[in-house]
């Protein structure tokens, strides 16, 4: 439920906006000017409805109350109709202009545009890069039984409110079926964020979640509306959850049980109904066993669990994701490729994908990009030998194991080499996360001049 305050609206016309937005919204009035900023201070407001009797003077209420409240929509309400006026105001910062005496159609009207509008800005706000996403569960590749299985299982869990966890490999899928669930929920049509925990340093996610108010450190020059509040009414998705501190842990618990929450620097209590999604390749329980995850956090988020399969579970599902991430880039960068030769469909078979869909997606695309022909050979796949991505076998013979690392080492380097020393493609084509690339590559004791060097 949204919380609405109204400044100035005369007496009379109360019940009116409380017929217009009784069941939508929280509404609270006030009369004086004191009043109202202190409201604005003390408590956060999803609307804000401003009357001003006369607007011929001065309208620079309106100007002082949207530089303190610049994320919130003001509908602004006079008794004028002046072009002029309604013009000024808008400048100043108004959503909305309405006449006075407003009539029950026209609040409901403007204030479902504004928290449309509201809505909108939050989620576009955050938005890096066009989400990957599949509408229905039907256009989902799955020919496995046990995938058939786990998307059976997403259908049912995605009618429901509650929250979902998500586990399973690096790169099977578990942002990509997050989209599917939020959008065939009942939320569809509020925003669904994205956040992955292990992407962002320890201090600034939580200014990340929760957003900071201005001045709460150094670098925070302005307001920023974090995901939580960006989400409200939808979905937030969660991914690696199990990298975040237990200190964040008992910040992020709190907001699950009580739907509330202040930025950083901030002692505004602030509401926000929020469905969650979380995922990890962490084994969650083992990280309570070593106290490195809250036990109660845990069963807070493990309401329905679901485990996506390795792409070894489903070698069914391999030859028809080849062909949809074949046309999905040959149609995208205007390839003439069309297919694949047999000896190159005998590789993506017998080969293990360690990285999964993501290791199987990024191979194709390179492959696309480099084949000149209609058909896809072995040579274009590029794919490493079993022996270079199983270099973590211990073996009893020291030479040998020294071997091994010798080649993992000398695979990472050529990586690295092929995408011009930018770890997070290097990472994308070994098929690996850029947090495992980062940890090998200081294992080995990798270095190029042009990385950053930290002291």
């Amino acid at each position: 439920m949204y919380t609405i305050l109204a400044y100035a609206i005369p007496a009379e016309s109360h019940d009116i906006f409380h017929v217009a937005l009784g069941d939508k919204a929280n509404i609270k009035f006030c009369s004086s000017q004191e009043n109202l900023f202190a409201e604005l201070t003390g408590n956060e407001y999803d609307l804000l409805f401003l009357f001003i009797k006369n607007t011929q003077a001065d309208i620079s209420l309106l100007d002082a109350v949207s530089k303190r409240i610049p994320h919130v929509p003001i509908i602004f309400i006079s008794e004028e109709e002046n072009p002029e006026i309604v013009v000024k105001a808008l400048r100043s910062g108004a959503f909305d202009y309405l006449s006075y005496p407003v009539s029950v159609f026209r609040i409901e009207v403007a204030t479902g545009k504004a928290f449309e509008n509201k809505a909108l800005r939050h989620e576009i706000a955050y938005l890096r890069h066009k989400q990957n996403i599949v509408y229905h569960f039907s256009d989902v590749v799955a020919y496995s039984p046990v995938m058939k299985m786990a998307l059976k299982s997403l259908e049912k869990f995605a009618k429901t409110d509650s929250t979902i966890l998500i586990t399973g490999a690096t790169g099977t899928g578990k942002s990509f079926l997050s989209g599917t669930v939020h959008y065939n929920s009942p939320r569809k049509q509020k925003p669904f964020i994205k956040i992955n925990c292990a992407n962002i340093p320890e201090d600034l996610l939580e200014s990340e979640l929760f957003g900071h108010e201005r001045g709460a450190f150094t670098s925070a020059v302005k307001l920023r509306i974090g995901r939580f509040e960006q989400a409200s009414g939808g979905t937030l998705f969660l991914d690696e959850i199990g990298d975040i501190s237990l200190e964040l842990q008992t910040k992020l618990l709190r907001v699950l049980e009580e739907k509330c929450f202040e930025r950083v620097g901030g002692n505004k209590t602030i509401f926000a109904d929020v469905r969650i999604i979380a995922a990890t390749n962490k084994d969650l329980q083992d990280q309570i066993a070593k106290g490195k995850f809250r036990e109660d956090l845990y069963y807070r988020i493990n309401v329905l669990p679901i485990r996506l399969p390795d792409l070894q579970e489903r070698r069914d599902c391999l030859l028809p994701l080849a062909k949809y991430f074949l046309n999905k880039y040959a149609t995208s960068l205007g390839s003439s490729a069309r297919g694949f030769t047999d000896k190159a469909l005998d590789q993506i078979q017998e080969y293990s994908w360690p990285g999964n869909i993501r290791q199987l997606a990024n191979t194709i695309e390179r492959a696309v990009i480099l084949e000149d022909d209609v058909l896809i050979d072995v040579t274009n796949l590029s794919l490493p030998t079993e022996k270079s991505v199983q270099p973590l076998i211990v073996s009893e013979d020291n030479e040998k194991q020294s071997s091994l690392l010798g080649q993992e080492k000398e695979l990472i380097i050529a990586a690295l080499d092929e995408s011009l020393w930018v770890q997070k493609i290097a990472a994308e084509k070994l098929g690996v996360s850029p947090r495992a690339l980062n940890y090998k590559i200081k294992k080995f004791g990798i270095t190029h001049s042009n990385w950053r060097k930290h002291k």
